[in-house]
């Protein structure tokens, strides 16, 4: 039976175009993928299934779009000179990678940061995880917040905004505390050097999230942003197998803080990690990183397999 027009239900507004991957893909000039595939390799993340097809047909586009926004940025800040009557001094372009755990993120950030350095503009691109900016294991004990590691107050925001307003305006050296996966902490003494780039990625679980009302969060200073979207079961499933693989192999090594978990059996080991997905990364993923998806420049939408699937591109 006919519907008649007055019965449809009118589209619901949304700052975002919806995109299949087939409509996204648009490889700049019809250029093959500049990266190997051992690069490509030696880029993903543990689980990660991206092959060259995916680089080409969902990372290539995503790097020229960010070179759109980077030149049209270049030329307002040339026009906002102009109107003021002098100069305005050059800043890095800030990118904002979120996500999950599990995700993907970090996948992302790399990949992004090989295609854009690799381009003709030969761009200077520094990568930086918040999870530098966590605090120290005892000082999430002392507080209370060690099994909420990851959480947005298990971070010690004051300086990772405080990072990224010194990158952004332009200062010739800016030092990161650097965390190490190994001994799950921070590596007392040492700071990574972030020497003036033309783009800056800051990759992490809650760099979305909006200041408290009267401040200016990380998330200001951002050009642009990528949320990195899947099924919450999907990630559950790819948390638990990235377990299982690192429990066969990093979790080996005698300086590893999750050494014991590849002592015991496979089965007490899995129990723990669902534990800790029920209990911490499952909670933070729908309490605190799901609901800033609507704030990125552009979500990556994958699909069960690991893949993306879709995208959505927020309208200028």
């Amino acid at each position: 039976m006919a519907i008649s027009p007055s019965s449809r239900r009118p589209a619901r507004p949304t700052p975002y175009v919806d995109l299949s991957r087939a409509a996204w893909s648009r490889p700049p000039d019809g250029e093959a993928s500049p990266l190997s595939a051992e690069q490509v390799e030696r880029l993903r993340g543990l689980g990660d299934v991206i092959g060259l097809a995916e680089v080409r047909e969902v990372y290539l586009p995503l790097a020229e779009l960010l070179r759109l926004h980077i030149d049209a940025a270049r030329q307002l800040r040339g026009r906002v000179g102009a109107f003021l009557g002098g100069p305005q001094p050059a800043t890095p372009f800030v990118v904002g990678i979120a996500g999950s755990v599990a995700v993907g993120k970090s996948t992302v950030a790399r990949l992004l940061r090989a295609l854009l350095a690799q381009g003709p503009e030969e761009y200077r691109v520094a990568l930086v995880p918040t999870d530098g900016f966590l605090l120290p294991n005892a000082e999430l004990e002392r507080r209370g917040l060690l099994r909420r590691k990851g959480f947005p107050e298990s971070y010690d925001r004051r300086a990772l905004t405080r990072f990224v307003a010194e990158v952004k305006s332009g200062r010739a050296e800016v030092r990161a505390p650097v965390y190490s996966h190994l001994v799950y902490d921070i590596v007392p003494g040492e700071r990574e050097i972030v020497r003036a780039p033309d783009i800056l990625i800051l990759e992490g679980l809650n760099v979305l999230q909006p200041a408290p009302p009267g401040r200016i969060g990380v998330a200001d200073y951002f050009d642009f942003s990528v949320y990195v979207d899947a099924g919450t079961t999907d990630i559950e499933s790819w948390y638990l197998q990235r377990f299982l693989a690192l429990r066969a192999t990093a979790f080996r090594d005698p300086r590893s803080y999750f050494r014991k978990y590849a002592e015991i059996s496979e089965e007490k080991a899995l129990d723990f990690a669902k534990d800790t997905w029920r209990e911490v990364n499952g909670p933070n993923l729908v309490d605190n990183i799901a609901p800033t998806r609507g704030r990125a420049s552009l979500v990556l939408r994958k699909g069960p397999d690991h893949s993306v699937q879709g995208l959505r591109l927020r309208k200028l």
